[in-house]
């Protein structure tokens, strides 16, 4: 390989740049007019403008990708996570094409996306599976026998996709009927297929994922695993490494499972194997992702090794980057997701241009992001600003570090959750490894319970914004008002009490 076309955006695409530079290779970036003056964009060595529907769309157009990787002499391609990191088609393609997909086969793609038939291989391998029924969902009666035979509760859950669309938890065999047919009315609006089958519903789960390595003809090894069991709705907020609270064995037989369902579908490249864990040491095969994780760094950071830079020598080689005993864990990280949202506002995404950044650095922090000051966040893309990341010998010192980086972190023009994240933090079910993946939503309100913008922050960044978007000055005779109407909504809601401002 000498030439990769990234086909991706944000901070991902630009990780991805940094390791292939690193590799000597040269990055081809992509970008809609939207992300045109975008960090991943000015860092690449060629970038292509793409034109579409809408900024989104571009990043989704399969043969146009292939074409553009064609054009721009690119031997190989990346795509990241998201947008068609997942998408069988996208990887049958880029190889149809004589390219090199970095990651897994096409083949494997499809098999993983399907959760009834990862479940059927993972059972016939040996991994461990939720107890379930895969048969036809139009016979009530069949599904109604199974479902008592599993034991309520139980979760009708979408056959494709993911992110908590079309699953439903029922408790009582009176709304299983309604509950299946209105997961199906989900899965097929957001995947376009309604299948669903049955799982047994664990109650208070934590989420445990193994990270893999494969060569593709069979060999894989595993590079430790994650705890991410604070999620909000299915989406991760928190993750670290290692998953603190589980003990060797049961820690050592994770990994071995997550091997094993690599070696079952010979897994090419890096993947996730997550799994449901019980506090009894009891786990289960969730699903399998076939791309790189949001939060890859923490393994990085614990293991000392390039997860992109594996990638790019199994595509190359088809060989592993270093074998299992070579693998050794040191420290914990914890990665926190800070994104451009309200909690106080139902988590509802923040728009708008980002007046003032600021980073935090220093020993053991670590920011992923493809953001830069001025530039917009958009209704187009996701809302995540970047991935704050601390290293530290110990969980409780990782824990400290990344209080205080979080407290560091200055980002004005838009909301964010800094502030519930380092709630989370300083939270003492969060101290104690006492979370699970419905912590969050169902008891963390308190967390953000009267959160409110910094007023400070809020009028520093009305004024930023008064003065970017007012253009040059005119001497008009009249002079604003200090306390224009724009700057309440800037604010939000606030009072003066003798507590301070609240």
């Amino acid at each position: 390989m000498k030439r990769v076309l990234v086909a991706n955006r944000g901070e991902i695409a630009l990780r991805i740049m940094r390791g292939c530079r690193e590799a000597g290779l040269e990055v081809v970036a992509i970008h809609s007019d939207a992300d045109s003056s975008a960090p991943h964009v000015v860092f690449a060595d060629h970038a292509v403008l793409l034109t579409g529907e809408n900024p989104l769309q571009v990043y989704l157009d399969v043969d146009g990708l292939v074409q553009v990787a064609l054009d721009a002499g690119a031997d190989a391609v990346h795509p990241g996570y998201g947008f068609l990191a997942e998408n069988a088609s996208f990887a049958r393609a880029v190889e149809a094409a004589g390219l090199t997909f970095i990651g897994p086969t096409a083949a494997t793609i499809d098999q993983m996306g399907s959760k009834t038939e990862a479940r059927t291989l993972m059972q016939n391998a040996g991994v461990p599976v939720v107890p379930g029924y895969q048969g036809p969902v139009d016979d009530s009666g069949a599904m109604g026998a199974a479902a008592g035979e599993i034991g309520y509760p139980v979760l009708v859950k979408a056959s494709f996709g993911g992110g908590g669309k079309g699953m439903r938890v029922v408790r009582s065999p009176e709304g299983l009927v309604e509950a299946i047919e209105s997961a199906q009315r989900e899965a097929k609006s957001a995947f376009g297929d309604s299948r669903v089958f049955l799982e047994k519903f664990v109650e208070g789960p934590s989420h445990v994922e193994v990270q893999i390595l494969g060569d593709g003809e069979g060999g894989a090894i595993h590079v430790g695993e994650r705890e991410c069991s604070v999620q909000r709705r299915h989406q991760k907020v928190i993750e670290e490494c290692p998953a603190a609270w589980i003990n060797e064995e049961t820690r050592q037989a994770i990994c071995d499972a997550g091997v094993l369902a690599a070696k079952a579908v010979n897994y090419r490249g890096a993947g996730t194997v997550e799994f449901l864990v019980e506090r009894n040491g009891d786990f289960y095969f969730l699903e399998m992702n076939t791309r790189l994780q949001v939060e890859h760094p923490v393994t990085e950071c614990v293991y000392g090794r390039d997860l992109v830079r594996a990638q790019l020598h199994i595509a190359s080689t088809g060989t592993l980057p270093f074998e299992q005993h070579e693998l050794v864990a040191r420290g914990h990280a914890l990665e926190a997701r800070i994104y451009a949202e309200s909690p106080e506002d139902g988590f509802m995404p923040s728009i708008g241009e980002l007046l003032r950044v600021e980073f935090p650095s220093g020993p053991g922090v670590r920011i992923d992001s493809g953001v830069r000051e001025g530039m917009e966040i958009s209704v187009h893309y996701d809302p995540m600003i970047a991935k704050l990341i601390v290293f530290a010998e110990t969980r409780e010192r990782a824990i400290e570090k990344l209080i205080v980086a979080l407290g560091d972190t200055v980002l004005h023009g838009v909301k964010t959750n800094v502030g519930l994240l380092q709630r989370i933090c300083r939270s003492e079910a969060f101290a104690d490894n006492a979370v699970h993946t419905r912590w969050l939503d169902e008891e963390g309100a308190v967390l953000w319970e009267g959160v409110k913008p910094d007023l400070m922050m809020a009028l520093a960044a009305w004024g930023a914004s008064q003065r970017t978007s007012s253009g040059p000055s005119q001497d008009t005779g009249a002079s604003a008002s200090p306390m224009a109407p724009g700057i309440w909504k800037t604010i939000g809601g606030w009072k003066m009490s003798e507590g301070g401002l609240s």
